[in-house]
């Protein structure tokens, strides 16, 4: 029987639709039981004898693909892919596919939640509020204010509706804008500096890459008004984490709401994870339960398809592989 490998912690012991499409295809579903992240060594462990795997955040390295030639598909449970070595994958003929158009409104979502807590000190509330004490201060508002959008996709377009919903002035920079989305609702797309200088809260929605990495550093934290918060639901990454620590503790942003970090999970005497202007969350910006049914159910059918000689070209990340791809 076929194995594939189900990687992501959340997806273990819930007896969804994913698990019924592939056990309905025929296949043998292998979990780690790790309740957490695999980490390189973890995969290692099991890879061997599988097929297909539908992935998380592990690494799937040029060293990884190329000590396992028996996996033929990466099925990320997600819509970023910046774990895979995507050109490794190519060379060795393995097909990476993500779900797209799964999880927006589970991120966006969360980001509001980020966005909100920030604003009305919800944690500081909350901790003075169980002490005793009694902390009726005024906070700061969103409606008026103006929300930055980095990064106008799926996901950043749905930031933008929640924004709007909310009163807000939505400013946006978007390499391959869509213009229709953009007239409809009002939206002003400006270079990134000018987003940066603008915004009220800052929302990052760009994909991992080398041009976006560390986007957030002492220059363009800099470009950003002192009461400005920033929010991170999309990589680790895109944040230097020293800089950021640094702007944060000399109060040269007002705050920041982070869901993703450049180490996953972070190590403990990481000093963001001591500022009481930070709020911090465990990369679960993605992972609401229909959200996660839906990624996991989309992956599944990804894998389903391939094996049936089907190419699911709306999901696939390397069509190049192709050439070289046989189940």
């Amino acid at each position: 029987m076929t194995k594939v490998l189900i990687g992501p912690a959340p997806l273990d012991g819930i007896d969804a639709e994913f698990k019924k499409t592939l056990l309905a295809a025929g296949f043998e579903l292998i979990y780690p039981k790790l309740g957490r992240q695999m980490v390189e060594s973890d995969l290692r462990k099991m890879l061997p004898g599988i097929r297909a795997a539908l992935a998380g955040s592990e690494p799937y390295t040029r060293s990884v693909l190329n000590d396992f030639p028996d996996l033929k598909v990466i099925a990320r449970v997600g819509v970023g892919f910046d774990a895979v070595d995507v050109p490794a994958a190519t060379d060795q003929g393995v097909v990476v596919t993500i779900t797209p158009g799964t999880n927006q409104d589970s991120v966006a979502e969360h980001t509001f939640m980020l966005l909100l807590s920030l604003a009305r000190q919800l944690v500081r509330q909350h901790q003075l509020t169980q002490a005793g004490a009694w902390p009726r201060n005024a906070n700061v508002p969103v409606r008026g204010r103006t929300l930055g959008i980095a990064g106008l996709g799926r996901i950043g377009k749905a930031v933008a509706l929640r924004g709007l919903a909310f009163g807000m002035r939505v400013i946006a920079h978007e390499p391959m804008p869509d213009p229709i989305f953009i007239a409809q609702h009002s939206i002003q797309l400006l270079p990134l500096k000018d987003v940066f200088r603008e915004s009220d809260f800052l929302s990052l929605h760009v994909p991992m890459s080398e041009t976006s990495k560390h986007m957030i550093n002492r220059e363009t934290i800099g470009w950003m008004k002192p009461t400005a918060y920033l929010i991170n639901t999309s990589r680790g990454g895109l944040v230097n984490e020293a800089d950021l620590h640094d702007a944060l503790k000399a109060n040269r942003i007002a705050g920041a709401g982070l869901d993703v970090f450049e180490q996953e999970p972070p190590d403990k005497n990481n000093p963001l994870l001591q500022l009481e202007n930070v709020i911090l969350t465990a990369h679960t910006a993605g992972v609401d339960t229909k959200s996660r049914d839906d990624m996991a159910l989309s992956a599944a059918q990804a894998v389903v398809d391939l094996s049936q000689g089907k190419w699911p070209k709306e999901k696939i990340v390397n069509p190049e592989a192709r050439a070289k791809f046989a189940w």
